[in-house]
């Protein structure tokens, strides 16, 4: 469904705009990771020296039992800057603070998690954007009762914001809230002009009840991103994604389409992994891009490079992340410039440091 609504004062900002820091949170022996902790850890390293290479620093949550070896594995020179904190899990993209643009700077805007629906425990990522990044923000943190994860949103330059039904409209989220509503919420307090929910698309395995993340993605040259199953005509994701694919077309009648193929990972158990080409980094100039170790891998590349014809892709071994269900855009948030403190910004640049 369509909806059009009047621009408000704080205006959510693409991903494309230019950014100052990356956050992610270190996996550790505590958290669900466990079981593939070395493969994992080797992702998140990296990950980190992508992030560095597009010109943003990474500011790293971490427990304070683990700035040993995170300063032992990373190099000296990396521009990390740890924070130590407490955390259930890794998903940052859908706890830490969203930016918005407003006519006196940049405003970090805070959403309530619940651990998707309730699904797991979130008590203590629900309190990181409270007691740990407003500190390391310019403007003061905006507050909202509102459950919603940062992977349930993308907007463009034109304040087009899109989701999906199926996260949205989870009761366990917020009760009996409307689309209605949400395209009000997302009018006032992220600035949204004009909002699409889609109805289809979903992927086995996805415990975020189908985030807009893992299906459909924004270009800055007029162009959609799609998480197809066109390789796989049997598949069942096959018809949802291809009613995915023609709601783009009806809202998006004049963009360039792109259509990712779909890998087919299960794990140990027999269970379908959830793995998502979509689910890349726009990090300035580069677009870190998630592969699987898989045939699709290499025809994924060719298709984002020309959705990207500006931008350096980057390949990044996610097989390992896929494993507890989510992949690289998940794990972090970018943070674009003029968001921190200029002193945060120099002791992240000067080398692996801790806050």
């Amino acid at each position: 469904m369509f909806f059009k609504n009047s621009k408000q004062d704080l205006t959510l900002l693409p991903e494309w705009a230019e950014q100052e820091a990356v956050i992610l949170a270190w996996p550790n022996a505590d958290t669900d990771w466990q079981p593939w902790l070395d493969e994992v850890q080797v992702t998140y390293l990296s990950l980190i020296t992508a992030i560095n290479d597009a010109n943003a620093i990474v500011i790293l949550l971490c427990r304070q039992a683990e700035l040993g070896l995170i300063k032992s594995l990373i190099p000296y020179s990396a521009k990390v800057l740890c924070i130590t904190c407490d955390y259930n899990d890794t998903w940052v993209r859908d706890y830490a603070f969203l930016t918005c643009e407003s006519a006196h700077g940049n405003v970090p805007v805070s959403f309530r998690f619940n651990g998707w629906g309730q699904k797991f425990d979130a008590t203590k990522d629900n309190t990181i954007n409270q007691l740990v990044l407003a500190q390391l923000c310019q403007q003061p943190m905006q507050y909202t009762d509102i459950v919603l994860e940062g992977g349930a949103l993308e907007i463009d330059q034109n304040q087009h914001l899109i989701s999906t039904r199926s996260c949205l409209l989870n009761e366990l989220r917020n009760g009996e809230l409307t689309e209605k509503e949400y395209v009000d919420i997302f009018a006032h307090q992220l600035g949204a002009s004009i909002t699409s929910i889609f109805q289809h698309g979903h992927l086995e395995g996805d415990d975020t009840d189908g985030h807009i993340d893992t299906l459909v993605r924004f270009t800055p040259l007029h162009g959609l991103v799609i998480q197809g199953a066109y390789n796989r005509p049997s598949d069942d994701h096959f018809e949802g994604l291809f009613k995915l694919r023609m709601e783009c077309q009806q809202a998006f009648p004049t963009h360039d389409i792109h259509e990712l193929p779909l890998p087919n990972m299960y794990n140990k158990d027999s269970e379908r992994l959830p793995a998502s080409y979509a689910n890349f980094l726009i990090c300035n100039k580069s677009v870190l891009f998630p592969i699987y170790k898989q045939e699709e891998d290499a025809q994924a590349l060719e298709i984002i490079q020309k959705a990207f014809p500006n931008h350096k892709v980057v390949a990044i071994n996610c097989a390992p992340l896929v494993q507890q269900f989510g992949s690289l855009h998940c794990i972090t948030m970018q943070v674009p410039v003029d968001t921190l403190k200029s002193e945060i910004i120099h002791q992240g640049q000067r080398g692996v440091s801790e806050l």
